[in-house]
């Protein structure tokens, strides 16, 4: 039984190609799903669409834990995840991002 998803590094580069995955289309669909207010989405496999890094800041992660977030993230991105080989989000409510952002600058 199929569950959709890429079983094997070509079928999941033939699958990405196919569906025209790039972090783009990732961030507009964080965006609408999750109302994220920041993303930043760096493709890793030198821009065959088969390995990303994110950052994730949505106030939807307000008051739940990383796996939560996680899930949340992965359920807005089933379709995308199911195509692509490795996926890392690093997800941050606005106010931890905002905390973050003033450490790393001062």
């Amino acid at each position: 039984m199929s569950t959709g998803a890429a079983e094997t590094d070509t079928q999941a580069e033939n699958v990405a190609t196919a569906s025209n995955i790039t972090p783009s289309s990732m961030q507009n669909t964080l965006k609408e799903k999750l109302q994220a207010e920041y993303t930043a989405i760096e493709d890793l496999s030198g821009g065959c669409g088969q390995a990303f890094n994110a950052i994730i800041v949505s106030s939807q992660f307000e008051k739940k834990n990383t796996l939560a977030r996680h899930r949340l993230v992965n359920s807005a991105l089933k379709a995308e995840i199911a195509a692509i080989h490795a996926w890392t989000p690093k997800c941050f409510t606005p106010e931890e991002w905002q905390k973050k952002q003033s450490e790393a600058g001062g």
